[in-house]
Parts: structure tokens; sequence; C-alpha cells
């Protein structure tokens, strides 16, 4: 069913679509041109939500805010459209299924009307970035692309201007994919590390959740996975056509030997070449370059290599003071992907570190931390449990722990503890939610801390 068919079938049904955040806006907008009769539910209070209230209540759209949002589904609700970060086994949506409502939610609602190929990127760290590349190489090589899903804006307000022959790359996170019952032809999984616990009942249902990107594929899909984790090594095992696996440290598809990622032993790039630092990143590259086999050229490539810089707060150069380096890595929610950030430097760094707690272990960061790391400053709710993870490691030798109470004192320690030749990193281990929205806020807000110095 193509959009046009599909809104067709919207007109005057009455639809309710929970959250009105940045990944619902643009469906309740799509929705509305459909005919559909839309109810907005959400938590948050007219006044916080602001102009965008005001906005859509001129558009016709009811609301149901406030604590008792799931709790009024308009009688006669044909469709209920969740939002990513709530569960569909709530009680209130398991009701609503029990009495024949559908539950969907706008990436499903996208992948059932998409009409161009979707290469979709999921993973605990790097699928930004990989889906960044993806769409740099695609664009590069002369395709029509489209970037979204987790990262960017939502695809289904573009999805009446897109044609068979253009390209649609979407991040996908474990929310997203939880309900799914789709899969894109081409599929990534850039690695599994426990992640999120905070969500999902436990790592299991977490690595289920990300194994949706690639169960409903069929043999005539290409499922590109990560050989050198164990969890997605398993998972390639499993791929119903095509597998395509990379690994930076053995024998795999796409390797790396004598300092170029080779797919299938022929040279496509030297890794020196690569702009934006680190080995995760160069694994990386070798995810998007497994994706994008068929379509783009190793010059192309080459070129992109040597031309992107990087996304937003992920290892982004901030500035230098007083022979300081500052950098900001914001994006780094998990240890897992600060120990990346960590390992793309060659000396020890005074690292900032600490947030929201997503139940996720630290053992072995505390390890990492002893081996990386010259100072360490903490803030926020898992400062103590770091602390902790830090003076109980086997590798303990006495490292400087500093915790602070604001983010402001916390960059402003990790400043003072600095000497020329030194770098401070931002790279929280950790979810923002504490302190801040979102990571963009909290990477935001150290870049203008850092550039107010």
């Amino acid at each position: 069913m193509n959009a046009v068919e599909y809104k067709k079938t919207l007109k005057d049904k009455k639809v309710s679509v929970i959250g009105v955040g940045v990944s619902n806006v643009p469906l309740i907008r799509f929705l509305l041109s459909s005919g559909a009769k839309v109810t907005a539910h959400d938590k948050k209070t007219a006044e916080q939500l602001g102009d965008i209230y005001t906005e859509l209540l001129d558009l016709g759209v009811n609301f149901v805010l406030g604590e008792e949002y799931l709790k009024n589904i308009p009688q006669g609700t044909k469709c209920i459209f969740k939002t990513p970060g709530l569960r569909a086994d709530v009680p209130e949506l398991l009701e609503a299924s029990k009495n024949g409502i559908e539950i969907t939610s706008e990436m499903e609602l996208f992948f059932k009307l998409c009409p161009c190929e979707i290469i979709a990127v999921t993973g605990s760290d790097g699928k930004t970035t990989t889906t960044t590349l993806i769409g740099e190489m695609l664009k590069k090589q002369g395709y029509n692309c489209y970037i979204g899903g987790n990262i960017g804006k939502p695809l289904i307000g573009e999805v009446e201007n897109m044609n068979a022959c253009d390209k649609a790359v979407l991040e996908l996170s474990s929310f997203q994919l939880f309900s799914m019952k789709q899969s894109p032809r081409i599929a990534v999984m850039t690695n599994v590390t426990p992640n999120h616990l905070d969500w999902h009942t436990d790592f299991s249902e977490y690595i289920e959740s990300k194994k949706n990107i690639m169960k409903y594929q069929s043999k005539e899909c290409v499922l590109v996975t990560n050989s050198a984790n164990d969890i997605t090594r398993e998972i390639g095992h499993q791929a119903a056509g095509e597998w395509r696996n990379f690994s930076s440290k053995g024998d795999a598809l796409v390797t790396l030997n004598d300092g170029f990622i080779c797919y299938a032993d022929n040279k496509i790039v030297n890794t020196g070449d690569i702009k934006i630092p680190g080995l995760h990143n160069v694994e990386n590259y070798m995810a998007a370059i497994a994706a994008v086999r068929d379509y783009v050229t190793d010059e192309t490539v080459q070129y992109v290599a040597k031309n992107f810089g990087g996304v937003a707060h992920r290892i982004e150069f901030v500035r230098e003071l007083d022979g300081v380096k500052f950098y900001n890595d914001s994006i780094a929610s998990s240890p897992a992907r600060t120990t990346a950030g960590l390992k793309s430097f060659n000396q020890k760094v005074i690292l900032i570190a600490g947030g929201y707690d997503k139940k996720i272990p630290f053992d072995e960061f505390g390890e990492v931390v002893n081996e990386r790391v010259e100072k360490l400053v903490l803030v926020g709710s898992t400062s103590e449990k770091i602390e902790n993870a830090v003076k109980n490691a086997k590798n303990y030798d006495g490292i400087s722990v500093f915790r602070e109470t604001e983010f402001k004192k916390a960059v402003e320690r990790a400043r003072d503890c600095a000497q020329k030749g030194d770098i401070v990193i931002l790279s929280p281990a950790c979810a923002s939610f504490d302190l801040f929205g979102n990571f963009e806020e909290r990477g935001n807000t150290f870049k203008q801390i850092v550039n107010e110095f």
C-alpha cells in the first residue's frame, strides 16, 4: 500500500497519537492531512508543550494531557500510534489491543508505506555514525537519499515524496524495534552490549528487540554484523539471506589488512585517510562499506573517508585552551561507548563521566578507567557506582576521583585539573536524563561552558 491509498483509509477515522514529541509531530501532521480525527495524548501539560500545543490545537487536534493521558482513549478509536519510549505491553495498550484497536508507531507505518529500499542500522554503539556514513556514501554516489529514524527528522512526512529508486537510511533504537514486525532489505548491527536495562526487563529482551531488525528478512535480503562481538556474530549465523560480516580483530568478509579496510581481500580505503579518530570509527566504516557495497565505488568511499568530519557530540573537538584540548563525546551513554572513545587517544585523559542510571554494571568499565584515565570527574546519579567500580577494580592504582553535584562545577573541576598537553573529554558512560533532556543538550551545555572559559 502506498501513502495515497493509506490516507484514503483514514478519512474521518478516529486515531490517537501517544507522545507529542519529535518523532510524533510530523506523524500528527501526516494523519491530519488524510482527514483523520486525531487525539494527541501526553503526560505534559499544555503549558509544558508550549507552542506546539497551540499550533496543533489550531489544526483541529484534540488533547488528553496530564497523569491520566493513557486512560482516556476516545470511544471508537481505530488505531493508536505510540511513542518509541512507551512499551507496547503497558496495561492500557494491552486493553486497547484486546478491544480491537490497532497498536502501531510512526516507524512501523513508515516501513509499511516506504516505496524505496530501506537500509537500517542498529547497535549499542556506533549506529549514528554508521547510518550517517551510509547516507554520505550514497549521496556522493548520486542517489537521492533520505536519512532519519532515531536521528534527524522522522521520515513519515517525506514518504509521499519518495520514489522507488531512492534510498531510505534509518537508525533504529531498541525502543523503535521492540514491536516491529518488518525488517529492512539491508540490516546492519554494529554490536550489542548491555544498554537500556532501565527500560527492558533484562538483557535478553534487549537482544531480542535488536534482532527484530533482521528477524523478518527474506533470502533476498542482506544482514551486516560485527563478528568481533559475540552476540552479533551469533545473530549473523541466523541470517535468512546474505550475511556480510566485518571484524577489526580477525577473519571476516570485511577486515583490516596492512592498514587498509579490505572487502573480500580487495583494498578499499587506507585507515590513515579516515578523518574521524578511533578504531571504533574504523569499524563504523567497515559496517557502512559492507552495507553499500552493491551501490558505491571504492573512490566514493575514499572521498568520504578524507572529507567526513564526524557527527556532533561524538568525540567532537571543542577547543584548545592553554595547551589543553577539550572534546565532547556526550553521545557516549554506555560504558562500552565511553571505552571506545577513551581508546581513541594515545594518552591518558581527564574524563568527565556519570549521569542517569540505566542499571548497567560498571565493573569492567572500572578497569578501563584505571587503564586509560589520568583523573576522573564524576557528576550525576551514577557517581557513586562508577567511583566504587573504579576503586574496586583489580588494577586500581590510586587514580584521583572528584565528585561534583553540578555539571558546570564538574567541567570547571576538569579544567582546573588539567595542565598543558592534557586532554579533557566529556564521555559520560550514562544517559543524560538526570540533569538534561537528552545527550544533545548535555553536549551543547558542555561546549558552551568550555567556550566561555
